[in-house]
């Protein structure tokens, strides 16, 4: 499949979960997200998602989130798909939020599973449904147990796939069987959540990758997104191997969002790597490691 023919999906197929860049008092700074949305395209991303996990979306309000909608949509609405993180753990709160989104141009929504709450399996399927009732805009859900407290059954995503609006899955839950069963009982597009796993998921038909990773490596994912697509497995088990320190620096040693901000510092695509309260940046044990990852992986700061 040549690379024009991937960027056919309603969510892409390399879609970086940005980072929310903060100036130097705090605040949301909306030109760096504009540049920096700008850049991740350049390279090769078809689909950006905006205050997500990783746009540590808890600590932003809904004027600051919607902001970023505005900004990133301003940036690069028409060349890539632009995803609205809208999901909470307040049915209502998830409309409103996702129906100001939707006015602001945003191509989807990103749901991630009621967290804290412990619903039922019945509440998150309910839930789910009652969001993507409340536009017109397709979505992903996000199974991400280890931070939502509970999975999206198996059982669960099944049904929700019958919703003409859900469309897609962002899978972090890291449980291949589980993924086996709903790529072979649905027509959902299924989406690595975890770096890590872009190459097994997409070998058993998951058609791309949402990722943090590629903030530092976004040309090395997209061309093993496209070899896969291509049927280029050997190909692509090669930059597998390659982006396996870049995944390790990113994602293994400290939440995802500061190691990203403190690796696009030293690269000189943020002034700064801030994060909120309760996220702190890296101390120097953390960096030590980060670093010596990068250099594993060729990537010179």
């Amino acid at each position: 499949m040549a690379e024009s023919d991937t960027r056919n999906y309603p969510f892409g197929t390399l879609v970086t979960a940005m980072v929310t860049p903060f100036t130097a008092d705090g605040a949301v700074d909306y030109q760096q997200a504009a540049e920096l949305a700008g850049r991740l395209v350049d390279d090769g991303c078809d689909g950006l998602v905006v205050t997500g996990t990783t746009g540590e979306t808890s600590t932003l309000t809904d004027e600051e989130n919607l902001g970023m909608f505005e900004a990133v949509v301003g940036a690069v609405g028409g060349r890539a798909k632009v995803i609205a993180g809208t999901g909470t753990n307040d049915t209502r709160h998830s409309i409103s939020l996702s129906q100001r989104a939707a006015a602001l141009g945003v191509d989807g929504l990103l749901l991630v599973t009621p967290y804290y709450n412990k619903p039922s399996q019945g509440g998150i399927q309910a839930h789910f449904e009652a969001v993507a009732d409340s536009t017109e805009l397709p979505v992903m859900l996000y199974d991400i147990p280890g931070r939502s407290g509970v999975p999206i059954a198996t059982e669960t995503i099944i049904r929700l796939a019958d919703h003409r609006r859900i469309l897609a899955l962002k899978d972090a839950k890291s449980d291949f069987s589980a993924t086996t069963r709903v790529l072979a009982n649905t027509d959902l597009d299924v989406y690595s959540g975890d770096d890590g796993l872009t190459l097994p998921w997409m070998a058993a038909g998951a058609v791309g990758l949402v990722s943090v990773s590629a903030h530092v490596a976004t040309k090395k994912f997209r061309a093993l997104i496209d070899a896969a697509h291509a049927g280029d497995f050997a190909t692509a088990r090669i930059l597998h191997f390659e982006l396996d320190p870049v995944v390790r620096a990113v994602m293994t040693h400290i939440q995802g969002a500061v190691s990203t901000k403190q690796i696009l510092k030293w690269q000189g695509v943020l002034p700064n790597s801030m994060v909120r309260l309760p996220l702190l940046e890296p101390g120097q044990a953390e960096i030590d490691v980060i670093k010596a990852d990068l250099a594993e992986a060729g990537i010179a700061l």
